[in-house]
C-alpha cells in the first residue's frame, strides 16, 4: 500500500519503535548516558520507493516541541535540548536565590597557604624571650620561658641568637648573656647543646664580622668566659680549631681566646670582670654571701634554695670556697654536719660544683687544719671522718685519699716539696714565654733537688696539655734536652708513671688527656728519651686495668704505625719550624762552609742561631766525621771554641762522641782508619776536658792503637 510517506519494512518499523522509546526516556531524564541511545530515522523519498536497505541516521533526537532535531556529536543536543552530561562547553550558573541552592555545588577554589618552619618559629620565639630578658634581667623567667617553649633540639640556636644579639649591644647585655648561659647550663640546656651552639657561632663568625667590626675579639671573650665559667671544657678550643679553616674568622676567635684571655696570669678574674662582672662585688663580698647562704641553709634545711643561691652567685670558678666554708661550718656546728654533707652531695650530683672544685675545697681545708685546730681542737679528727664519707657517697674523688697518710696529713705536703712545686711552676711559665732551655736547666740545677725530677716532668707535661700545640712541642723538646743534661732515664720513667696514675683526674679538666699523654709517650720514644722497652717497664708499674695502661697501649700503636717517626716529630707542629732532617742538613752546610775557610766566630753564631741546644750532639758527631773524611783537624778548633763559650756542654760533647763510638764499625767501611782517628780525638777531648770521666772506661777497646795521630 502506497502513501505519501512511503513505506517501511517490518524490521525498519521495529527499529524505529525502539529508537522512539529511547528518545522519550532521554527527554524525561537528561542525565541518562548517551551511550544508551541508538536512534535510526529514515526519510522516504517522495516517489514512494523504499530503499533497498535501511539507512541509519544517527544523532536524531525529539525535542519537547515534538520536532526532530539534529543533535551534536556525543549527545550534546541543539536548541531546546538538555545538552550532554558534564558539558564543559557551556558555563553553568548557580543561582544562590534558588530554593534548591546547595552550597556544595559551588566550584572549589584552591587557596595557597604558607607552610611554617618549626626552626623559624623557634627563632622568633627565643628572640622575644631574649629581648624581654635584656629588659628585665630576670634569669628565672627567661629559663622558665625557654623550658615552656620546648623544642629542646633547637637549643644550640638559642645560644647563637643570645650571643649574637648581645655582641651588638653594651657591656651590660654581654654580661647578662654570659650569666644566663651559666644559669641555663645543665638545668635547661645540656652541655652538648652548649658546645654545639658555640660551634655554630664560630662557623658564622665571618658573617657576624660584616656587621660587628670587633666581632672576633668579642666572640673570643664569650668563648673564654664560657671556659672560665666551666660551661665549656678547655679541650673544646683544640677540637674546634681542628674543624675550622685556618683562614676563617672562627679560627681567629679560638686563637684570640687562647692567647689574649686564657693564657694571661689571673685570667679567670680578668675575664669575669671584663664586662663589669656578674656580681659587681669584691672577693670578700662573695665570701660573705657564701657564709650567709650557708647559715641560712642550716636554719631552713632547704637544699634546693641553697643550690639556687650558689648558682646565682655566678662564680663557678670560686665554688671551692663554698666547699671549704661548708665543711668549716659543719665542724663548728656539729648538729649541722648531716645537712652540710647533704648539700654538698646534691650540689655535686647536679653538676653545680665540679669534682675539681670539690677536691680543691677539701685540699684547702686540709692545708689550714693546723690553724683551724686553734679554734676547733677536733678539726683534724672531724676532717678525717668526713673524707671517707664523701668518697663512699661518690661526691669526692677517691684519688684525694691517696694523698693522705695514716695520720691524715698530706705525704707530699712538707715544705720542701711544696716550695719546689711552686718554684718549678714559675720556671716552666718563664720557659713557655722565653723558649730558653739553657736558662731552665740552670734554674733547675740551682734548685738542687734532683730527687724531685719526676715531679717536674709531671708538672711540665700537665701544664703543656692545657695549652696550645706550641707549648706541647716545647715540652717534648725540653724532655730531650733534660734527658741529655740532667735527667736520668729512671727519672723520665717515674715521671710518666706519675702522670699515667693520675690520668683519670687529669681527664676531668682535659677531655683528650689520654690521647695527648699517648702522644707524649710515643714522642719520647722517637726522640730517644725512652727506649721501647721502657714502655713495658712503665706499664708494669701501673695498677691493673687502669686507664694509664690503655694509654701505653695507644702509644705503642702510634710508634708501630707507618712513617711513625716523621708523624710524631710533627705531632705538635714542630717547635723550631723544621724537621730533624732539616736541622741535620743545616748543620752539615754550616760545617762545610767553615771547613772551606770560614771563620770560627761565624760558625759558632750559626750553631747558636739553630736554637736547638739539645741537638748540639749532632754538631759534635758531624764535625768529627767530617774531620775523619777530610783529614783535617780544623774541626777540633771549632769544637774547642764552642766548648769554651759554653755553646756545647760536656753532656752534649759526651753524647756526640758516644754516638760516633756506637757507629764506629759502620763508619770504618767508608773510612778505613776511622778507629785510629777516633781514638786520637778521644785523647784530645779528654785533655781538653770536653768529656765526662765515665766516658773513658767505655772506649778502652775502641782501637788497639790509642796513640796514632794524623
Amino acid at each position: 500500500m502506497a502513501s505519501t510517506e512511503g513505506f517501511l519494512t517490518e524490521e525498519q518499523r521495529e527499529t524505529l519503535k525502539i529508537a522512539t522509546q529511547n528518545a522519550e526516556v532521554l527527554s524525561s531524564s537528561p542525565k541518562s548516558p548517551t551511550s544508551l541511545l541508538s536512534e535510526h530515522y529514515l526519510k522516504v523519498p517522495a516517489s514512494g520507493k523504499a530503499p533497498n536497505v535501511g539507512i541509519a541516521v544517527r544523532h536524531v533526537r525529539r525535542s519537547h516541541s515534538g520536532k526532530l532535531v539534529r543533535v551534536k556529536k556525543d549527545g550534546a543536543g541543539g536548541k531546546g535540548t538538555w545538552g550532554k552530561l558534564l558539558d564543559t562547553d557551556v558555563e553553568s550558573h548557580i543561582d544562590r536565590n534558588d530554593p534548591n541552592y546547595d552550597s556544595g555545588e559551588e566550584p572549589y577554589q584552591l587557596v595557597g597557604a604558607t607552610i611554617s618552619d618549626p626552626l623559624d618559629d623557634y627563632k622568633k620565639a627565643v628572640a622575644s624571650i631574649i629581648e624581654e630578658y635584656f629588659s628585665t634581667g630576670d634569669v628565672e623567667v627567661a629559663a622558665s620561658d625557654l623550658r615552656e617553649l620546648g623544642s629542646s633540639e633547637y637549643h644550640p640556636y638559642f645560644i647563637k641568637r643570645l650571643v649574637s644579639m648581645a655582641m651588638d649591644r653594651h657591656d651590660k647585655e654581654k654580661e647578662m648573656a654570659s650569666v644566663l648561659l651559666s644559669a641555663l647550663y645543665a638545668d635547661v640546656i645540656s652541655p652538648d647543646q652548649i658546645r654545639d651552639g658555640f660551634v655554630i657561632l664560630l662557623e658564622s663568625a665571618d658573617d657576624l664580622a660584616v656587621d660587628i667590626l670587633d666581632a672576633v675579639d668579642i666572640l673570643a671573650l664569650f668563648v673564654a668566659r664560657a671556659v672560665v665559667d666551666d660551661i665549656l671544657p678547655p679541650a673544646f678550643l683544640t677540637r674546634a680549631k681542628k674543624t675550622l679553616p685556618a683562614s676563617s674568622k672562627g679560627f681567629q676567635v679560638i686563637q684570640t681566646a687562647e692567647k689574649s684571655y686564657l693564657s694571661a696570669p689571673h685570667h679567670a678574674e680578668l675575664v669575669e670582670r671584663r664586662w663589669g662582672g656578674s656580681t659587681h662585688i669584691t672577693v670578700e663580698e662573695v665570701k660573705k654571701k657564701i657564709a650567709d647562704l650557708l647559715r641560712e641553709y642550716v636554719e631552713s634545711g632547704d637544699a634546693f634554695e641553697a643550690c639556687r643561691c650558689i648558682r646565682e652567685l655566678g662564680v663557678s670558678f670560686f665554688h671551692h670556697e663554698v666547699v671549704k666554708r661548708a665543711l668549716v661550718l659543719a665542724m663548728e656546728i656539729r648538729t649541722a654536719e648531716p645537712l652540710i654533707l647533704k648539700l654538698l652531695k646534691e650540689a655535686a650530683e647536679e653538676g653545680l660544683i665540679s669534682s675539681s672544685q670539690m677536691a680543691k675545697g677539701f685540699a684547702r681545708l686540709e692545708e689550714s687544719l693546723d690553724d683551724l685546730a686553734l679554734d676547733i681542737p677536733s678539726a683534724r679528727n672531724l676532717f678525717q671522718s668526713i673524707v671517707p664519707v664523701a668518697i663512699s657517697e661518690g661526691w669526692l674523688d677517691a684519688s684525694f685519699m691517696k694523698s693522705l697518710g695514716e695520720d691524715g696529713r698530706v705525704q707530699q705536703g712538707d715544705e720542701k716539696v711544696k716550695r719546689y712545686k711552686e718554684e718549678v711552676v714559675t720556671i716552666i711559665h718563664e720557659y713557655f714565654l722565653s723558649d730558653d732551655i739553657p736558662e731552665l736547666i740552670r734554674s733547675l740545677e740551682d734548685l738542687g733537688a734532683p730527687e724531685f725530677n719526676p715531679i717536674f716532668l709531671k708538672k711540665v707535661i700537665t701544664l703543656a696539655m692545657d695549652r696550645k700545640n706550641r707549648e706541647k712541642e716545647m715540652a717534648s723538646v725540653l724532655l730531650s734536652a733534660l734527658h741529655i743534661e740532667i735527667f736520668s732515664t729512671e727519672d723520665i720513667v717515674n715521671g710518666f708513671v706519675m702522670l699515667l696514675e693520675s690520668a683519670e683526674d687529669t681527664a676531668l679538666d682535659i677531655l683528650d688527656a689520654s690521647n695527648e699523654l699517648a702522644l707524649f709517650l710515643a714522642r719520647a720514644v722517637i726522640d730517644d728519651v725512652l727506649a721501647p722497652l721502657n714502655l713495658e717497664e712503665i706499664s708494669s708499674k701501673l695498677p691493673p686495668n687502669c686507664s694509664g695502661s690503655e694509654t701505653v697501649r695507644v702509644a705503642r700503636s702510634l710508634i708501630a704505625a707507618r712513617h711513625a717517626g716523621e708523624r710524631l716529630l710533627r705531632c705538635w707542629g714542630g717547635g723550631t719550624g723544621w724537621a730533624v732532617e732539616d736541622a741535620k742538613d743545616k748543620i752539615m752546610k754550616l760545617l762545610e762552609e767553615y771547613e772551606s775557610g770560614g771563620v770560627v766566630s761565624e760558625a759558632c753564631q750559626c750553631i747558636r742561631d739553630l736554637g736547638m741546644p739539645f741537638f748540639n750532639h749532632e754538631v759534635v758527631k758531624k764535625a768529627l766525621v767530617m774531620a775523619m773524611e777530610k783529614k783535617n783537624d780544623r774541626m777540633l778548633d771549632l769544637l774547642q771554641e764552642c766548648f769554651s763559650e759554653g755553646l756545647i756542654t760536656t753532656n752534649q760533647m759526651t753524647k756526640g762522641f758516644t754516638r760516633i763510638k756506637d757507629g764506629l764499625d759502620d763508619l770504618a767501611l767508608d773510612i778505613p782508619n776511622a778507629k785510629e782517628k777516633f781514638t786520637f780525638y778521644v785523647e784530645y777531648a779528654r785533655k781538653k776536658g770536653w768529656l765526662l770521666p765515665a766516658f773513658g772506661s767505655s772506649v778502652a777497646d775502641a782501637s788497639p792503637l790509642p796513640g796514632v795521630a794524623t
